[in-house]
């Protein structure tokens, strides 16, 4: 039915103009002297200009269908009683699922996948501002009234990591978008690799990262996706081997952010539409979102995605040892102040 109305909006469109254009020239020629074209004449002008318009509204459909079938493969969760408004602007969760390497199974009913990274994205207007919230977080548990982990609360499914980000952090979240760490080199890929900044040449034998030059090095979508799950990361410095100083959590959220904004970087740089259709081909399978989100809105989200240069906002935090011998991080000072901007 869509399509009909497409069809006829466009033949009424195409006649319309094709009247105009008529008159139009009918009137110059008038005005110089010269005769009314023959009426063969006027009929081909018909037939180009409703050629023209039926060729533009067939691409608006054929897009329309498209992007139509691409949502379609779309996971959609159930999370819309945990989903929340009032903040300033709109609160993504973005959530990094990894099928990991160590048989950790966090994902509700799928064994092997944990929430690897946690972030807030708030877009406000023109202008977004990116936290990482760390999964070593001591954090209540809403599910299960215990004290754990801040991904730990992903076992009993998003609409429960939600509700302890909103819980212990204050944090409303308007949206749920999850990513798949395997569809990222796809993605990677699609978009002809990413650039990232690199201070030392760097390996980590788990994740596979594999990089021989300091400055301004290009990944492909494999040594990307070993970045990001970088949980060893080592620097080579001088010759030697020196494992990265901090803490480990924190140092891999601060990666994790610094592909997000390369991906983004490079999703608005792109102009060919092709390339960004299969870019959204590859990521459809690898995605899941809150089931209140429309077409239309996750149509925005990735737009607004290849257009904004997200501030990164670092939360305050300090290691400690719980009383089970657990090496976890709480909030440290000026954290409220931050949280308090999200809020």
């Amino acid at each position: 039915m869509k399509l009909l109305l497409w069809l006829i909006a466009g033949l009424l469109i195409g006649s319309v103009a094709e009247r105009l254009l008529t008159a139009r020239s009918e009137a110059r020629r008038g005005a110089l002297g010269e005769s009314t074209p023959p009426r063969r004449r006027r009929k081909v002008l018909r037939w180009v200009v409703l050629a023209v318009f039926l060729m533009l509204i067939a691409g608006t459909v054929g897009g329309y269908m498209w992007a139509n079938s691409v949502f379609d493969r779309i996971e959609k969760v159930d999370v819309s009683s945990a989903l929340s408004s009032g903040s300033s602007g709109t609160n993504y969760l973005l959530v990094g699922a990894d099928n990991g390497q160590d048989g950790e199974a966090t994902r509700e009913g799928v064994e092997g996948v944990r929430s690897d990274t946690i972030m807030i994205l708030n877009i406000d207007g023109g202008k977004a501002r990116m936290l990482s919230l760390n999964r070593d977080l001591w954090v209540d548990n809403p599910a299960t009234g215990q004290k754990g982990r801040l991904n730990a609360t992903y076992n009993q499914g998003p609409e429960n990591l939600i509700r302890a980000v909103t819980h212990n952090f204050g944090i409303p979240i308007d949206r749920y978008i999850e990513i798949d760490f395997t569809s990222f080199a796809g993605l990677v890929d699609a978009f002809g690799g990413i650039d990232i900044n690199f201070e030392h040449p760097a390996i980590d034998r788990a994740s596979g990262l594999v990089v021989e030059q300091s400055g301004l090095v290009h990944l492909d979508g494999d040594q990307a996706l070993a970045y990001v799950r970088s949980r060893h990361y080592t620097e080579i410095i001088d010759g030697k081997e020196v494992p990265e100083g901090g803490l480990p959590d924190v140092n891999r959220t601060q990666r994790q952010q610094a592909f997000l904004r390369a991906i983004m970087s490079k999703a608005g740089a792109k102009r060919n539409p092709f390339t960004l259709m299969k870019a959204a081909g590859n990521m459809a399978d690898g995605l899941r979102i809150d089931d209140d989100m429309t077409m239309f809105q996750a149509a925005r989200f990735a737009w607004n995605m290849g257009k904004l240069d997200p501030e990164t906002v670092v939360l305050p935090v300090v290691p400690r040892t719980t009383s089970g011998g657990a090496a976890v991080l709480e909030l440290g000072d000026g954290a409220e102040q931050i949280l308090a901007t999200f809020r």
